[in-house]
């Protein structure tokens, strides 16, 4: 009993501790060479679109670009009378006058329509041909109207033969236009609106006697 209690004693004191993995330490992958050139690319693209955004608003501010005028500086009533009390039939031809203010700007007219109401009430509608006007150019266009049985509601028509009679017929134009400006290698399009109230005296030889004209984007 004593032996074993001495052995005992005499063997050593041995410590068991878990040892502590060591992280493995990877090596940082590589940047694909497709996705460097991918956002060089990307990176110059953004140069070259804020170096022309720039440039063009630059070069707007310095020409200033002006749309082009709608006017209506003639016009002749030729003819009103009515096939019953509420169908009329009419013939009315003006003189519109389209001008270009820019001095650098050209503009063409790529499309071009025309509308003429008595009142809210659109009697006749004509499309003109597409035209190119060269900076500070003006263009007079000859346009001819017709009515045809064209039906007025029966105040209107009231309205109308009342005008007719007091010798002061008014009309409205309304014009609508697609637009294309160019400046060298820069252009651009927008709708145009030019708004034109008309007094006329009576048929069949009714001339202007006053006109209120305005142009707007």
């Amino acid at each position: 009993m004593m032996k074993q209690q001495t052995l005992a004693t005499e063997l050593p004191y041995v410590s068991i501790r878990k040892v502590k993995e060591q992280p493995i330490l990877r090596q940082p992958r590589r940047t694909n060479p497709i996705v460097w050139c991918g956002a060089i690319l990307c990176l110059i693209f953004s140069l070259i679109l804020i170096f022309f955004g720039v440039a063009t608003l630059i070069v707007f501010l310095n020409i200033k670009p002006r749309v082009p005028v709608f006017d209506i500086p003639a016009a002749s009533l030729n003819l009103i009378y009515f096939d019953s009390p509420e169908y009329f039939n009419g013939d009315f031809t003006f003189l519109a006058n389209f001008s270009n203010p820019n001095r650098k700007i050209d503009v063409r007219f790529e499309q071009a329509e025309i509308e003429l109401y008595f009142s809210n009430s659109l009697v006749a509608t004509q499309a003109l041909m597409p035209f190119t006007e060269r900076r500070g150019e003006a263009r007079m266009v000859s346009v001819h109207m017709i009515s045809s049985l064209v039906y007025l509601p029966p105040n209107l028509a009231i309205e109308l033969q009342k005008q007719v009679q007091s010798n002061r017929v008014t009309y409205n134009i309304r014009g609508t236009f697609r637009v294309r400006a160019n400046l060298g290698l820069i252009h651009y399009s927008y709708w145009l609106h030019g708004r034109c109230q008309l007094e006329t005296s009576s048929p069949p030889t009714g001339v202007l006697l006053a006109r209120s004209c305005r142009t707007k984007r």
